[in-house]
């Protein structure tokens, strides 16, 4: 049995809070930088340069990447042999994106009741996904979700029939009917199987996925590709200015689901697909 202070969590969120505002991934920079050189239409290449710029200017300034610093996803594998002491886990968590968002100059975009829409004031509470995994250490994983491109996913419950064309059409006309609205060149996250719920997370755990990791089931890492390329093909293009590059990846998770069923998520990010981990 190993003991983790929570305050060591509550400073690894922090940390990571400001980290993946200013700091974009290296599969991330990579994916955009090879999209600029590549893509034939003049506007859409120079929409890219421009965000390589910024890319830049951010990480040069230590800057925020966009102004919408995004709702806190916070996703914790505790292994089973951790005593965690010192204080609650999530109130550790929240202390760390409060200070995070305080200390980053970060801006706070949480309201406390969806209808009443009064302002946190810290960007609390954070979304935290809990899950039990063996050993003996904490895996910490936060992603800044901005809302432009969340308002973007969707989710439908298909029948088991539509089959793999039947997903496939669901994934692309969803990413058609957000054109512009997303800030693409977006990045796509699909959970398939599950439950509703299990789907929709599915999927945003799907964003976290590292573009030059492959799927390990070939089947889907064939499906990713024709997605790519399918949705690609729409010509919505960087920033909706038309072109090639309407996506930089498309990443797929999936579950076992009931014979009756075949529930399909889409979740939506912008190329400013941001997230840091830390293992305790």
């Amino acid at each position: 049995m190993r003991s983790v202070d929570v305050k060591e969590i509550a400073d690894a969120v922090a940390e990571m809070a400001r980290e993946s505002n200013y700091f974009l991934g290296e599969d991330v920079k990579c994916a955009i930088q090879k999209r600029a050189q590549e893509e034939p239409w003049p506007v859409a290449k120079s929409v890219l340069e421009k965000i390589e710029e910024n890319i830049g200017i951010a990480e040069e300034g230590v800057f925020p990447l966009c102004q919408d610093t995004g709702l806190a996803c916070v996703f914790l594998e505790i292994g089973q042999d951790v005593h965690l002491t010192g204080g609650f886990v999530e109130d550790a968590v929240n202390e760390g994106v409060r200070r995070g968002y305080r200390d980053g100059y970060l801006r706070r975009s949480v309201v406390r009741d969806p209808l009443r829409r009064i302002n946190t004031g810290d960007n609390t509470p954070a979304h935290i996904h809990y899950e039990i995994v063996p050993g003996e250490q904490v895996k910490i994983t936060f992603a800044a979700k901005g809302f432009g491109s969340e308002n973007m996913s969707r989710i439908k419950m298909l029948p088991p029939s539509a089959g793999a064309e039947g997903v496939m059409d669901f994934i692309v006309k969803t990413c058609e009917e957000a054109g512009a609205n997303p800030c693409p060149p977006i990045v796509v996250g699909v959970g398939i199987g599950g439950t509703f719920d299990k789907a929709a997370l599915m999927a945003k755990e799907a964003l976290l996925i590292p573009f030059d990791r492959p799927n390990p089931d070939a089947f889907y890492a064939e499906m990713e590709e024709k997605l790519l390329r399918r949705i690609n093909d729409l010509g919505i293009g960087p920033q909706g200015f038309g072109g090639e590059t309407t996506a930089l990846s498309v990443k797929i998770k999936t579950a076992p689901t009931h014979i009756a069923g075949l529930p399909v998520a889409v979740n939506i990010n912008c190329h400013v697909s941001r997230h840091a981990e830390r293992t305790l």
